[in-house]
This record gives C-alpha cells, structure tokens and sequence, in this order.
C-alpha cells in the first residue's frame, strides 16, 4: 500500500535566472543552467547549459557543456563540448567530443583527447575460454 521512499534524494539542478548576476566562483555537484550572467569560475560536476540569454565571463570544468548563449574563458569537459547555432564561445576548450553546430562560434583553439576504450577479455584470453566447437544453443 505504501511505497518504499528510500531512494537518494535527486541533486537540485541549479539555475542562475535572467536578470542575475553572479561573481565568484561556483562550484556545483548537480546540473548547472544559466539564464542570466556570471563572472568567475565554474566547476561543475554535471551539465553546464550556458542558455540563450546567458553569458559567463568564466573558465567552465562540467561533465558535459552546452552552450547557446556567450562564453568568454576556456571550456574543460571530460565529456561533450556543444556550441549550439546562437552560441559563441571566445576561450580555448579541451574536451573529448566537439560539436558545433552551424552557425555556432569558437574562437580559440581547441585540444582533443581520445578517451582509451576499457579492455574487454576477449575469447582467446585465459579464463572464461570456449572451446571453437562449442556452440550456444537457442532456446
């Protein structure tokens, strides 16, 4: 009849509204939006959306960055970088995966790191080895 609430709470996504200002440096463990403007540092360790009317004169470090409105400062993601068609962003950006959408603006330079695939036992390693006429059956 009752349900089991024992979940983790869900981390509150944070919003910096339009018409904010915000200085200093933030550092967030949920996602991150921002509508309005911000000077300083970002550290985030969910996504960064820099939203059509926002503007962060900052250096960005997000799992994942998205931006639609204005960047001024480098870009550091462990994952996808996304400059949308209404996006600049004026900074150098390190990332593992670069989009940019037409109509999108990088100006800066930017640094690619392939992330190393995670090793996978394959059939001719050591354990788990079967033989080459064994066969799985259908069920």
């Amino acid at each position: 009849m009752f349900k089991d609430n024992k979940k983790a709470p869900r981390p509150t996504d944070t919003l910096i509204g339009q018409g904010s200002l915000v200085e200093g440096k933030l550092e967030c463990k949920s996602n991150l939006r921002v509508e309005g403007q911000i000077h300083g540092e970002i550290e985030c360790q969910g996504q960064v959306i820099i939203g059509e009317t926002g503007e962060a004169m900052s250096n960005i470090k997000g799992a994942e960055v998205i931006v639609a409105g204005k960047v001024v400062g480098d870009v550091s993601t462990t994952g996808k970088l996304t400059i949308t068609a209404s996006g600049q962003v004026d900074g150098n950006v390190e990332v593992a995966k670069l989009i940019i959408v037409e109509g999108g603006l990088l100006n800066g330079s930017s640094k690619m790191d392939r992330i190393a695939p995670i090793p996978t036992p394959s059939a001719s390693s050591g354990k788990g080895k079967m033989k080459k006429s064994a066969r799985p059956e259908a069920g």
